[in-house]
């Protein structure tokens, strides 16, 4: 592909040999988690962004989607080890983090030893994480932003890579506890699942009622996934995409003096700065697995909408007229988009 001087000349040639590297390993990737996932391209796709970016994913859709399965051979394809936590009503911190239990030692004596739990792993899946009580969900604050647990006054470090996909039911249901807005804060993505087509359908009941599923290949090891995701930040990026993401951030703020006036009264609450940090991060990751040298416009406008949509708070009134989030933040990218010809 043709690529600009300035853009070569601030990566090495060890990076853009790495680039192309990551391009083909995407392509691999997504032809092989598509022998057993039907149908879910775009959420593949915008998974192995939000990995290589270091950020996390929430996962919204409707029982049966195969959101598990996608998790676990994600997983399975790079070589990680996989967990899964099922978020219920009666689950407690410890029983994510792990907890100091009383053993025998060999001289008779009897200590506390920590026993690491389900957290300690490189992909973990949130499983309906807002069945949970706040307290326990709380408990993957500290997990998905330092990469580190406390537990009894003693830190631990998680492995690296580490990537947290949490399911959400929809808010509305009985029995759940909405995600407070600084928890969302910390999902880079949040990935929509629809229904598959007709035709998609028909080839999951054919793919899914035979002999067992297919083992996958493995693509990447975690020293290569870490290096990959170092290779990622390293991507150049424009000053006039800086200046795009941080003016489109700074739109969803219904007091900011930016904001369009159809705007202020359906937006209760808009994004804060790690929104920009995000758009940047995750514009950078996709244009690293397209093999491109450097961000361009159209890598931050594919991401906007899985960032932006769960940073955005609408009013009572953007409610009752029917007004999404995700259509205010079609809106903003249309006329945003406006402005920077």
């Amino acid at each position: 592909m043709s690529i600009s001087t300035s853009a070569v000349g601030k990566l090495s040639e060890g990076d853009v040999q790495a680039i192309d590297e990551l391009r083909d390993m995407h392509s691999r990737l997504t032809r092989e988690i598509g022998r057993v996932i039907v149908g879910q391209s775009e959420v593949v796709d915008r998974l192995a962004i939000c990995f290589f970016a270091r950020g996390h994913a929430l996962l919204m859709g409707v029982p049966g989607l195969a959101k598990t399965l996608l998790v676990s051979k994600l997983a399975e394809t790079l070589s990680l080890k996989f967990s899964r936590i099922q978020f219920t009503p009666d689950l407690m911190p410890m029983d994510i983090t792990g907890t100091d239990i009383l053993q025998d030692t060999e001289d008779g004596r009897r200590e506390f030893h920590f026993v690491a739990g389900p957290v300690f792993a490189n992909v973990v899946l949130a499983d309906e994480i807002n069945r949970a009580p706040p307290k326990t969900q709380a408990a993957l604050l500290e997990a998905m932003q330092e990469r580190k647990v406390t537990v009894v006054g003693r830190t631990f470090d998680l492995p690296l890579p580490f990537l947290v996909l949490a399911t959400q039911n929809p808010v509305e249901q009985e029995g759940t506890y909405p995600l407070p807005e600084a928890q969302l804060d910390r999902f880079m993505f949040l990935i929509e699942l629809d229904y598959p087509s007709e035709q998609e359908e028909i080839r999951i009941a054919r793919t899914t009622t035979g002999d067992e599923l297919p083992e996958l290949s493995h693509l990447l090891t975690g020293e290569e996934i870490l290096r990959m995701q170092s290779l990622v930040r390293r991507v150049p990026v424009p000053d006039h995409i800086y200046e795009y993401a941080a003016k489109l951030v700074r739109k969803t703020r219904p007091g900011g003096e930016t904001s369009p006036e159809w705007l202020r009264h359906l937006v209760a609450w808009g994004a804060g700065p790690r929104a920009v940090q995000n758009l940047v991060l995750a514009a950078k990751a996709r244009a690293a697995l397209l093999g491109s040298y450097m961000v361009r416009l159209e890598d931050v406008q594919h991401v906007v909408e899985p960032v932006l949509i769960h940073r955005i708070v609408t009013t009572f009134a953007a409610q009752s007229e029917g007004i999404s989030a995700k259509q205010i933040v079609s809106r903003l990218i249309e006329e945003t988009e406006i402005d920077a010809k």
